[in-house]
């Protein structure tokens, strides 16, 4: 697994995937900053309707203590848009993959298998319903673990551990599509889930460094890919 992890990584950054390395960056970033306007202008227009409210029921005198409160909001709301940037990043991040999916194994494919059958490319149409569906289920998830970050230290490995389970269920189910049929897809995950789920922890080690995330859909592919490959060949 280890080993699998090094080349991976070796091939994130190698020269043939350079482009997509950029382009999936630009669309992470792209997709990130869309999400952060769109949340900053609803938050100006929640608290700009809230100190209307605040200031026509408690009267004029209020004025002054109602635009602190809401300028400490504002702050507040700021954080949390860029402490939520930051966490949506998985999910970005597997939306993302569903754009370049198909390239990103390829490589891996003729680097390092090249005497096996070549795997087929999703349609892409199917590649982005993928995507958007594992996007929301990434949303529920962190929705559901992310009151745990309020037990500091447990919430944390509690939020850790489902970015692992999250990501290793993706990544392998997108690699292992490229030759299976859906069903055995997930037959395969769910019959090796130890083994998967140990390289969804390395991937969600990947997704936690700051900036080097944006790499993460080439680096899952590519793990994920040889991870299919050595489970693949015990059927």
């Amino acid at each position: 697994m280890l080993k699998d992890a090094v080349n991976a990584v070796t091939q994130t950054f190698s020269p043939q995937l350079r482009a997509v390395l950029w382009k999936s960056i630009a669309l992470a970033l792209g997709l990130v900053a869309a999400a952060a306007v769109a949340l900053d202008r609803l938050i100006v227009w929640l608290l700009g309707a809230g100190t209307s409210s605040a200031e026509t029921a408690l009267g004029p005198h209020a004025h002054l203590p109602v635009e602190i409160l809401a300028w400490l909001f504002s702050i507040a709301a700021g954080l949390g848009i860029l402490l939520g940037g930051v966490m949506l990043m998985p999910a970005v991040t597997s939306f993302v993959a569903s754009f370049f999916c198909d390239r990103i194994a390829d490589a891996v494919e003729r680097e390092y298998y090249p005497a096996d059958p070549p795997g087929k490319a999703l349609p892409f149409s199917r590649a982005m319903i993928w995507g958007g569906k594992t996007a929301l289920l990434a949303i529920v998830v962190y929705l559901c673990a992310t009151p745990l970050l309020l037990f500091a230290g447990f919430g944390a490995v509690i939020f850790f551990l489902a970015t692992a389970w999250l990501l290793g269920r993706v990544y392998f189910e997108l690699a292992a599509l490229r030759f299976r049929a859906p069903g055995e897809a997930r037959a395969l995950r769910k019959n090796n889930a130890a083994t998967v789920y140990l390289a969804g922890l390395l991937i969600a080690a990947f997704v936690s460094i700051p900036v080097v995330n944006l790499a993460t859909p080439l680096f899952a592919t590519a793990l994920m890919v040889h991870t299919y490959k050595r489970l693949g060949q015990r059927m």
